[in-house]
């Protein structure tokens, strides 16, 4: 990943708003996400679709199922904003484009992106080019992860610990301690009640359909040799436990066949996410 003080682009973020492009390019309707706003944010050039990581064929599992957890995490947005929640939190926050896409729905919410310095700079320096830019309903907060605590800078940025939240983390906790994700989940937690988060969280290898473990494997050398090894790896029940004994009043598994189910249902083409991929929705 790329330096977190220097205002460059995170690659790891610019893959997957890229895939969330290539699945309006390449992927028959109805699609699960529609999204490019990332793809002019990251602006990577007109041969972008010649990158190896591009490869409509080989990216297909990894595709589905970054679409399938955006649209997972923005629908139980929208239901909560339905029941009065108006503050959203994304840990990670990417290239995510919650906030240009659905304008009508942020305008309802308070949206907190949490990213680390550098990376987020270069977001709003590119929102800005753009002609995006920041409206009200958005706060970008940077955080050091290593040296800070998100959790102690929101309410700097306008976050209200006794009105319920969501908050969504996508894409994070293989680079997490166990330790480290304990501590999220107890943060989450302690929100107000009708909270929510959303996470996504890689399951051990045995749990991982036969076919797709060399590729799981290739993922682990390949950050490995980038310098940001997975560290953690869950069986969903025992993540589902851990949540629990965080203070949280529900919490559920939500596997890869459930959100094919959910999402992919009925097609033709047999696109369908991974199974080296799987969320928790808890409440509070």
């Amino acid at each position: 990943m790329a330096d977190g003080t220097e205002a460059v682009a995170d690659p790891t973020a610019v893959r997957v708003a890229l895939w969330r492009a290539l699945h309006l390019l390449v992927d028959a309707p109805p699609h699960v996400l529609d999204d490019e706003v990332g793809l002019r944010l990251a602006d990577p050039g007109e041969d972008w679709r010649a990158r190896p990581d591009m490869d409509p064929r080989e990216t297909r599992l990894m595709r589905a199922s970054i679409v399938a957890r955006a649209r997972l995490v923005e629908d139980l947005v929208i239901e909560r904003a339905a029941r009065g929640v108006g503050q959203y939190v994304l840990l990670g926050a990417g290239l995510d484009s919650f906030a240009q896409r659905r304008p009508r729905i942020a305008a309802g919410l308070t949206v907190f992106e949490i990213d680390r310095p550098g990376p987020q700079a270069w977001k709003r320096r590119r929102l800005a080019e753009t002609g995006y830019g920041l409206p009200d309903s958005l706060r970008l907060v940077p955080v050091d992860f290593e040296t800070q605590s998100w959790w102690e800078l929101l309410p700097g940025a306008g976050f209200t610990a006794d009105r319920p939240a969501v908050v969504a983390s996508t894409g994070v906790t293989m680079y997490l301690t166990r330790e480290a994700v304990e501590a999220m989940l107890r943060q989450a937690a302690a929100l107000a009640p009708g909270s929510a988060l959303a996470t996504t969280f890689m399951p051990t290898l045995e749990r991982v359909e036969p076919e797709e473990r060399p590729l799981r494997r290739a993922m682990e050398q390949a950050a490995r040799s980038s310098g940001t090894p997975f560290i953690s790896f869950f069986v969903p029940e025992e993540l589902v436990t851990l949540a629990l004994r965080a203070g949280f009043g529900q919490a559920r598994h939500v596997s890869a066949a459930e959100l094919s189910e959910r999402y992919f249902a009925g097609r033709t083409d047999g696109l369908r996410p991974s199974s080296g991929e799987e969320l928790l929705v808890a409440t509070v």
